[in-house]
């Protein structure tokens, strides 16, 4: 069984983080009676969907969840996209956020885009604690590749 860090005295719960990246995905839905979609959103929305499948590819649906806490059984993936950056499928969805505000256009999907952007920060913080206490070598994983942006952050 993997081994579990405590979680920080004053975190949020892993289930309140999954409700609020949910509900930010949400808000990035098409507008009530939205007719235009802008062609700005094809870049992002592609590159969401090539990365999304890429991600998948290398770290197979059982080996990882929607909750930021490692599945018993689970094995540290650094290959792929893995080796660009530790969260890719997170890296995904803000692509998909950012596909789906330059498509809408409007200022409460740039808002929307900023709290899923802070919501899987906090998400991928959390997570990277439980992986370092069940994965000895994410340590050294960690500080040879970026959390979200490759090159960035």
């Amino acid at each position: 069984m993997l081994g579990h860090a405590p979680p920080p005295r004053f975190a949020v719960p892993s289930a309140a983080l999954v409700a609020l990246q949910f509900a930010a995905l949400a808000a990035l839905l098409p507008p009530w009676g939205a007719a235009r979609f802008s062609a700005w959103a094809a870049p992002p929305l592609v590159a969401a969907v090539a990365l999304g499948a890429w991600t998948l590819r290398h770290n197979r649906p059982g080996n990882f969840g929607v909750m930021p806490e490692p599945r018993g059984g689970a094995r540290l993936v650094t290959s792929g996209p893995y080796a660009y950056v530790r969260h890719p499928m997170y890296l995904a969805v803000l692509l998909f956020g950012a596909g789906m505000a330059a498509g809408w256009g409007g200022a409460p999907h740039l808002v929307a885009l900023a709290a899923l952007a802070v919501v899987l920060h906090a998400k991928a913080g959390r997570e990277e604690g439980l992986l370092a206490a069940a994965f000895p070598a994410y340590a050294d994983y960690a500080a040879r590749t970026r959390r979200i942006l490759p090159f960035l952050l």
